[in-house]
């Protein structure tokens, strides 16, 4: 694969367990880090649970990861856990910062209420312990993922089964 296709974005809003369940159902994602992100922006500078998303632009959009991301977290409201889950899109460059705003402008129209996710540059990684990584794969039947994991993938099953991987 050239390296020319491949590109990351980082991704927060809900648990992380859930997100990365998620982005590794989908097809072009090579690779999805479970832990947490931060910025340099002062409202973004503390740690929340996400994942970086390595995909092949060839196979999968930018558009539709954010897409995605936005349709599986409650990306309109905030709450009393914002910080540890903060709705946000975290990228590499500043041409990816650019695209990612104009995305999120686009999404808006999927959504009666405002979104409150927010593009920032990306500062910091920092990935989960190893027996928290691939939670969902390593057991679907936990209650947990029957709970909250499971929905979201039928979800993605009937919105966008062009796009799933065999799960």
């Amino acid at each position: 694969m050239s390296s020319k296709t491949r590109s990351k974005i980082a991704l927060s809003g809900g648990c992380h367990w859930c997100t990365e369940a998620i982005f590794d159902a989908l097809k072009g994602v090579n690779l999805v880090e479970q832990g947490w992100v931060s910025s340099e922006h002062e409202e973004a500078s503390t740690l929340s649970e996400a994942v970086i998303v390595h995909y092949d632009e060839k196979v999968i959009e930018l558009d539709i990861l954010i897409e995605v991301h936005l349709l599986t977290h409650n990306a309109t409201s905030n709450h009393a856990f914002r910080k540890k889950y903060r709705s946000a899109i975290y990228t590499f460059s500043k041409s990816q910062e650019i695209e990612a705003q104009k995305i999120l402008k686009e999404k808006q129209a999927l959504f009666e209420k405002p979104l409150i996710t927010k593009v920032y540059p990306f500062h910091r990684f920092k990935l989960n312990e190893e027996q928290f990584l691939n939670y969902y794969k390593k057991d679907p039947s936990k209650p947990f993922c029957q709970s909250y994991i499971e929905p979201k993938l039928q979800m993605l099953m009937k919105r966008y089964s062009t796009l799933l991987l065999s799960f």
